[in-house]
């Protein structure tokens, strides 16, 4: 009946064209459609798989073009060659139904409909936690945070495939402009019901739409845009699963959780770009960072931040801390002030919890005042059992202090494996075994990312290479001495270089930021962060002009 009714059509095409010419090649429907399943570590004690929920479809039909694979839980995939690698997230042991299509020439078609039975056991207890509270919570674009929506590449290429490298918004950048008005007003609620996850977003009836999906908005204006659209009005169930993007073949702690947020079809979070699937970067309390690829453009990764707590445009925080309560400005040579600073001597734990590769010492070799600055010079010399010595000074129960703004003028180190840091501990880490003290980390570098500036915060859950890290490009930081700054309140933690914010962490009482912090800094050799040392690094040092804290 297709091909007479096609043949129909084509027939009085020619007749209405009698002066073109049209050729067509044979009309043939495809038969003996096969589909096979081969679901991942089937065995006869485990019927239903290894739990991983991934399952390998293989379709095969004569005289078949191409494949398309219809499931039962709303996802449908495209696979010429007719083999599909499909992970099914719904936890436990389910059934799902199974339609394949098989398409000749001329559009013609032959299906097939099938069930399989496999099993998923993956499951992110913290993830489901953190976002619902057990219950319900809100989210909201961290619009405050520079960076909250931007985009990079999508590649194996490890250096830059975890961040948005392409592009990183200001914030608060899509406010107030007429093509994005409806951005920040989005409110994306999770919540939880027996266990299982559920997503709504609330878009007040209008959704920010990737130019390259304005049609689905029923637009034209040729740039991104708010349309009026509608989203599902209930609640949806969302699944978690296991990335597997390029990100986690890096292998890099820290930089994705390796959690995947997969929606149900037709969801997404605000921003419009064709993906149901988003991975988790890192999520805590009040911050949520996800990564998802653009649908028709599998090259480009958008970056989303999303904060607990509605950021309000110039509501920030404005605490004025301009009065200043400790300084050194290293204007006596000799020996650091020992009214203001401590040594930590030796090798510490496990090269002080990172496997760094320095002895740290008192020396004049490593630390002293000389020109009115503080110098800690880092060297290759067998001392202590290490191939490498140094310096770190420390503030501790001579000047400790909670909230404030600190101050650092310095010059950093250069070599491959050097890692300078400017940073404060909790003063309670004896009692309060880190990362339950909290580490705030003002400035760090390594020798390896020379013109690349990091700031840091470590607390439960967020430690190691899980910190809340964010970087940013300055040239020249080892020939110019530069302002590296913190801003601490009760509020916010907010981290700048020559007085340019490009990192804002907001704070709370949940948090470990309420109590005394002292102030550390010190050159570190190697460690899982400074990475591989340099064979021909001989020696090198960090200069502070002065280091002020206000309150």
């Amino acid at each position: 009946m297709k091909q007479f009714f096609l043949l129909t059509a084509l027939a009085l095409l020619c007749f209405t064209c009698e002066q073109e010419e049209y050729t067509f090649g044979e009309i043939t429907t495809p038969q003996n459609l096969t589909l096979e399943a081969n679901i991942s570590g089937q065995t006869t004690d485990a019927p239903f798989g290894d739990g991983s929920g991934q399952v390998v479809f293989t379709a095969s039909a004569d005289n078949a073009i191409t494949y398309r694979f219809v499931f039962s839980d709303g996802t449908e995939e495209i696979a010429p060659a007719g083999q599909l690698t499909k992970r099914f997230n719904q936890i436990g042991v389910n059934t799902y139904g199974v339609t394949v299509v098989a398409s000749g020439t001329a559009g013609v078609s032959t299906t097939l409909t099938s069930e399989v039975t496999v099993e998923s056991n993956f499951s992110d207890p913290e993830v489901l936690a953190f976002l619902t509270d057990g219950s319900s919570k809100t989210w909201y674009w961290a619009a405050d945070e520079p960076g909250h929506f931007g985009v990079g590449q999508n590649d194996d290429n490890a250096e830059l495939n975890f961040y948005p490298n392409y592009y990183q918004a200001a914030p608060f950048e899509k406010d107030g402009a007429e093509e994005s008005l409806c951005f920040y007003q989005d409110e994306l609620v999770f919540s939880t019901e027996g266990g299982s996850l559920f997503y709504q977003l609330n878009n007040f009836g209008q959704t920010y739409f990737n130019v390259a999906y304005q049609d689905v908005g029923g637009g034209s204006a040729g740039f991104d845009f708010c349309y009026d659209f509608a989203v599902e009005s209930t609640p949806q169930r969302v699944q978690l699963a296991p990335a597997e993007s390029f990100v986690v073949d890096n292998g890099v702690p820290g930089q994705t959780r390796g959690t995947n947020l997969v929606l149900p079809e037709g969801s997404f979070m605000s921003y419009y770009i064709g993906a149901t699937t988003y991975e988790i970067m890192s999520v805590t309390d009040n911050r949520l960072v996800v990564r998802a690829v653009q649908g028709n453009n599998p090259a480009l990764a958008w970056y989303h931040t999303f904060s607990s707590t509605r950021p309000t445009a110039g509501g920030g925080d404005e605490t004025d801390y301009d009065n200043l309560v400790w300084s050194d400005e290293f204007d006596t040579d000799g020996a650091p002030d020992p009214a203001k600073w401590n040594y930590n001597i030796g090798r510490g734990s496990n090269g002080w919890g990172n496997g760094e590769e320095q002895y740290y010492t008192s020396r004049a070799d490593n630390v002293r005042v000389e020109d009115g600055k503080l110098k800690i010079t880092a060297k290759r010399e067998a001392f202590g059992g290490a191939n490498y010595t140094s310096a770190r000074l420390l503030t501790e129960d001579k000047f400790e202090f909670t909230y404030g703004r600190v101050d650092i003028s310095a010059k950093l180190t250069t070599g491959g494996g050097t890692w300078p840091a400017l940073w404060m501990l909790g003063a309670d880490y004896a009692t309060n075994t880190w990362p339950g003290c909290g580490e705030i980390d003002i400035m760090e570098h390594v020798g390896n990312q020379q013109d690349r500036i990091f700031s840091s915060l470590h607390f439960p859950g967020n430690s190691g290479g899980d910190a809340v890290t964010r970087g940013t490009n300055e040239e020249d930081v080892a020939g110019t001495f530069h302002k590296y700054s913190v801003v601490w309140s009760p509020e916010s933690i907010r981290f700048f270089v020559d007085d340019e914010e490009y990192h804002t962490f907001t704070n709370s009482s949940s948090l470990p930021f309420d109590s005394d912090f002292f102030l550390i800094f010190n050159v570190a050799m190697g460690g899982g962060f400074g990475g591989d040392i340099d064979p021909a690094f001989n020696e090198s040092t960090m200069e502070v002009d002065w280091v002020r804290v206000y309150q």
